[in-house]
């Protein structure tokens, strides 16, 4: 069908004969052929499409004699795009997107069923009423649409209209179908190259997040080139990083929305009812609309939702065969991302998942070193000897106390040591960690009372950064210091009530969380415990709760006080004399039999520690290689308070209780136990026992 038109650049064929109708511009009358060869030169031209398809408009309009084209391209998504060019000004009217999934319209009809449509006479059309009404009202007459199709996929529609009718046998249907496999390479060319730039821009966006998290092992620092570099690339309005707590079954989170500040703000939500439970699980990428959202856990989807999202991306991390958590990502309009973004995110993802990981282990390893730093300082800091010779003394008491610490050594029972201030309670703990399993690993003590009442949870359990004032770094708490060692609470009778519970829990579970913390700790910590207070009578008081203490007295050890085995005092006065004599760099080989009764007759009421210091005391004041105690202090003193009425007292109510227990086989209830023979109750008699020191060897052969 013959035309006129100017050529794509603007000018004319110079060979063709030019038109004299005067008042028009000059024209060139040209074939058929000749617009479509002038087509082929445009597509090949590899102009952007909007241009494109407006250079194409009057060649189009040339070749078919039209007044007017109509592009409908149509995307993966099942949405057509459509660019309307009016009369000779090539007025256009604004892209309009709208489905074609529908056969209502010429172009939906004509994409579906790839088959040309021809409308000879709109004025007898009664198919398509709503399209084919606006044609009308625009002075249209006839309505020619075919499809836009290549070998590789159907790209739309191409559609001409004219103010007379068209025949049925007309030739024009013929080139439109021409000229519209024409367009569709173009639109394919088009659709490749735009491809060829995202994936140009995806594998840029890779490599520089392959360089920036390579340059980086901090966790909030990784999470920020990502987010950022995913906005860019994706043009995202909502992302969230979901990590995976297996042992709790929860997810960690930290959101980011576009229209608020990069605060580092880390949220606990369930796994179970979240968007990311079947991406986890199943290891694959999902997506989801709007309507979706609805079917999840509002806790896990409100910041999706309150951002406004309508399409959301949920790629997995995965590292080697686990599962880290998921990356979402969520657009404020529908259909925002297609397979080839989620391929892009999946390969994001991947270097994600390592980065996290090296984090992690860069963290666990940083965390670890210092441990063993503290655990090395703290060590340093202890008395360097943890032998057993270092607990003197040959009385039966003394002997008792070892074998019950020999016997509980190798399990991991916790043990109650009790008795009275400086009776070693100390050694004897370190005495089970040495016969113990855990040798080999440390043994941490925390005395409970010395640490003020404020200081002593982060103590113990360890705090987080930013947990109190004055938090400026994360704290490894004893606890943890103890992990596959042992732990010595000394002074356990001063912890306070609002502590006990939490202690209580690490018994029982051993887990705890740090101070300003979330994450569950678990250790395998064996505990000891040490106090020289009556924990009956502080549970009797409600100054101790009584599940912990019967979760502590699992193995209780008594120490007599150093009075109640004087037979081992020579032996300490001894093994002092020579410590302090080494450490001073005296010479002392000589202590006088007077020395020795005057201190096994004082009653040393800061027992062995009492001892120590006076040895350590009368060292200082000698001269020569003879020890001169001042035994004068011990001779005032005995003559202030004489030993012998309280000895007398109570060994008169220890001697006994033995003669009865010796009487009654050790058999303490019942009508011919101890206890109803000496008026008391059972319970009563067996604090007293405790107390005494009374030990079943004393009244059973």
């Amino acid at each position: 069908m013959p035309g006129f038109a100017r050529e794509p650049n603007g000018g004319f064929r110079p060979n063709d004969p030019p038109t004299t109708e005067p008042g028009k511009p000059l024209r060139v009358e040209r074939s058929s052929s000749d617009i479509l060869l002038a087509i082929t030169d445009l597509i090949v031209g590899g102009a952007p499409l909007p241009g494109l398809l407006d250079e194409l408009t009057p060649l189009l309009r040339q070749l078919t004699n039209c007044k007017l084209v109509e592009f409908s391209i149509c995307s993966y998504g099942r949405e057509c795009a459509t660019t309307y060019f009016w009369g000779a000004d090539r007025e256009v009217r604004p892209w309009d997107a709208f489905s074609v999934d529908a056969e209502e319209t010429p172009n939906g009809w004509t994409w579906k069923r790839q088959e040309p449509l021809l409308v000879p006479d709109l004025q007898h059309e009664t198919r398509f009423p709503a399209a084919l009404k606006e044609l009308r009202n625009h002075g249209m007459r006839s309505h020619i649409v075919v499809p836009m199709s290549s070998k590789r996929r159907r790209y739309g529609t191409l559609a001409i209209s004219g103010t007379e009718p068209e025949p049925a046998d007309s030739e024009t249907l013929v080139l439109l179908e021409r000229a519209a496999r024409l367009v569709a390479l173009a639109v394919e060319n088009h659709e490749i190259h735009a491809r060829w730039e995202k994936q140009q821009s995806h594998l840029q966006s890779l490599l520089e997040i392959g360089r920036d998290l390579a340059s980086t092992l901090d966790f909030d620092a990784i999470l920020g080139i990502v987010f950022a570099k995913l906005r860019q690339v994706t043009t995202c309005d909502f992302a969230r990083l979901a990590l995976l707590d297996e042992d709790s079954k929860t997810l960690r989170t930290r959101s980011f929305d576009a229209s608020q500040n990069d605060e580092v703000v880390w949220r606990s939500l369930p796994l179970a009812g979240a968007v990311s439970e079947s991406v986890i699980e199943s290891r694959k990428i999902a997506f989801f609309d709007a309507p979706d959202l609805t079917r999840f856990n509002y806790a896990t989807t409100q910041d999706a939702m309150d951002a406004g999202v309508q399409s959301l991306c949920c790629v997995p991390l995965l590292m080697g065969g686990r599962s880290l958590g998921a990356l979402l990502l969520g657009a404020t309009r529908a259909h925002a991302f297609s397979r080839e973004d989620g391929d892009y995110l999946q390969q994001v993802t991947t270097q994600v998942a390592s980065a996290i990981h090296n984090a992690n282990v860069y963290s666990e390893v940083a965390r670890a070193k210092d441990r063993l730093t503290r655990e090395k300082r703290y060590l340093e800091n202890e008395i360097g000897g943890d032998r057993l010779e270092h607990i003197v003394g040959n009385s039966r008491a003394l002997k008792c106390v070892l074998d019950n610490a020999a016997i509980v050594a190798n399990t991991d029972a916790t043990v109650l040591i009790s008795g009275e201030t400086g009776t070693g309670k100390e050694r004897v703990a370190r005495a089970i960690h040495m016969m113990s399993s855990r040798r080999d690993r440390p043994f941490i003590k925390l005395n409970c009372a010395a640490i003020p009442t404020g200081l002593l949870e982060s103590e113990l359990f360890g705090h987080e950064k930013g947990a109190f004032t004055g938090a400026v770094t994360q704290k490894v708490g004893r606890l943890e210091l103890a992990d596959r060692g042992t732990l010595l609470l000394d002074e356990i009778g001063e912890i306070p009530l609002e502590l006990q519970p939490k202690l209580l829990r690490v018994l029982q579970d051993q887990e705890f969380e740090r101070l300003g913390g979330t994450r569950t700790i678990r250790v395998d910590a064996r505990i000891l415990a040490a106090s020289n207070r009556d924990l009956v009578r502080a549970v009797k008081d409600k100054e101790f709760r009584s599940d912990l203490y019967y979760r502590l007295n699992v193995f209780p050890i008594h120490l007599p006080p150093l009075r109640e085995r004087r037979e081992d005092i020579p032996l300490l006065i001894r093994y002092f004399v020579q410590k302090c004599a080494e450490r001073m760099n005296k010479r002392i080989t000589l202590i006088s039999d007077e020395a020795v009764e005057v201190m096994i007759n004082w009653r040393w009421p800061g027992n062995i520690r009492e001892l120590e210091n006076f040895i350590e005391r009368s060292v200082i004041l000698s001269e020569g290689e003879r020890l001169r105690p001042p035994l004068a202090e011990l001779r005032d003193e005995l003559e202030k308070h004489p030993p012998d009425v309280e000895r007398t007292l109570r060994d008169r109510e220890r001697d006994h209780i033995i003669d009865i227990l010796r009487q009654t086989r050790g058999v303490l209830s019942g009508t011919k136990g101890a206890a109803s023979r000496l008026g008391l109750k059972r319970t009563t008699l067996q604090h007293k026992i405790q107390k005494l020191g009374i030990l079943r060897g004393d009244y059973l052969d």
